[in-house]
């Protein structure tokens, strides 16, 4: 599910490169704000940027095509914001390593991942702490699985509306049909991954959810192992 060169225009391409840039310079801007200690974040942020860059290697036969894990909305709960930077460095390394997507569409494939992991991240804030134990299961799968199917839909609202009209259309719709109900099972996976993890860290180790980019050291409303 990535846009490779050569697929849509080169105002899109800007388009998408100029918008990917701007939420790129907010998250590092969130990042700086948010932590006492920068550096501190980076062991984590490198961890689950290699987490995603690893999961685009491992295809899933999904016929009548494949589909690799994505893991956007744990990239969010975990990372908050700062999911746009793993999303961007991740996209980078698979398509000059792997040859997924394109460097001209770089942009347009970070907007069609980050702004899932982003909205997940957001949910995750505004909502896990008034989230009843029992709920946080469904919370999560519908943060991993929602992640994925928004992902599919700006993927393929980018598609449609970038390509000519005259192309042929029922050929184009069958493609994309193809392509969407392919990710419906990786959506159902994903979401019940991100809910184990979820109720795992929520269980063992909360304070490793308290401490996600996200959280200002002012307004976190999660106790932390090391209060500031």
């Amino acid at each position: 599910m990535h846009i490779p060169d050569g697929l849509v225009p080169p105002l899109w391409c800007g388009l998408g490169y100029a918008v990917s840039g701007g939420l790129l310079w907010w998250s590092c801007r969130r990042l700086q704000r948010a932590a006492v200690d920068t550096l501190a974040i980076v062991p984590r942020l490198a961890l689950l940027t290699a987490a995603f860059f690893t999961a685009s290697a491992v295809y899933i036969p999904v016929p009548p095509a494949s589909v690799h894990p994505l893991f956007l909305g744990s990239l969010g709960v975990l990372l908050g914001e700062g999911a746009m930077i793993a999303v961007v460095v991740g996209l980078f390394l698979q398509a000059v390593m792997f040859g997924h997507g394109g460097l001209t569409t770089l942009g347009l494939n970070a907007l069609i991942m980050g702004i899932p992991a982003l909205l997940a991240a957001a949910v995750f804030r505004g909502v896990w702490h008034r989230c009843p134990p029992r709920g946080r299961s469904l919370l999560g799968f519908l943060l991993g699985s929602g992640a994925v199917l928004l992902a599919v839909f700006l993927f393929s609202a980018v598609v449609v509306l970038s390509l000519p009209a005259t192309l042929d259309q029922q050929r184009e719709w069958l493609a994309i049909s193809a392509i969407v109900i392919a990710h419906l099972p990786l959506a159902i996976l994903e979401g019940v991954v991100t809910a184990s993890l979820l109720v795992f860290l929520a269980n063992v180790k909360p304070e490793f959810l308290s401490q996600g980019l996200s959280f200002a050291r002012e307004d976190s409303p999660y106790p932390t192992a090391n209060p500031r």
